[in-house]
């Protein structure tokens, strides 16, 4: 859980208060867990909500605008052939994303919500979450294309 709060607020303090909140809430909110869902599924959402909430609450730094925009094109899936890179390597370039496309690019890649569960969560629509996906990958891949120079 703790993982799935730092890859969203990106702050290992901020990733601690994350994960202390969410138990308190859980824990305060046991009586909710209807057991639809597994209770890690569970607890999992009530952490993906607490790390969103506090993205949105920093003032120094804006999630981008998430108007209605055009989706972007699909790369073609072996379009980063021929790269290797560490896990490490990966792993900081994806701390160097700006806030909203590394909340997209966690949510969609790492922890598998869907693009309409996406926009459910961050208030979005399905394409804008497709669209920051997709500019999310795209800004990957040059941080880790300026690692190689």
């Amino acid at each position: 859980m703790y993982n799935v709060g730092y890859r969203i607020v990106n702050d290992a303090d901020d990733a601690k208060d994350v994960l202390q909140e969410s138990f308190i809430s859980a824990f305060n909110h046991l009586e909710n867990y209807r057991g639809d869902a597994a209770f890690g599924s569970w607890l999992k959402r009530i952490v993906v909500n607490k790390a969103i909430n506090m993205i949105r609450k920093r003032r120094f730094e804006r999630l981008p605008e998430f108007g209605e925009v055009e989706v972007a094109e699909q790369e073609p899936v072996d379009s980063m052939a021929g790269f290797a890179f560490s896990v490490e390597k990966v792993r900081k370039a994806i701390e160097q994303l700006p806030d909203g496309y590394r909340v997209v690019l966690s949510l969609y890649l790492l922890e598998g919500y869907d693009h309409a569960e996406i926009a459910g969560i961050l208030g979005i629509t399905e394409s804008t979450s497709k669209s920051q996906y997709n500019r999310s990958k795209k800004k990957l891949k040059e941080i880790l294309e300026s690692y190689e120079k």
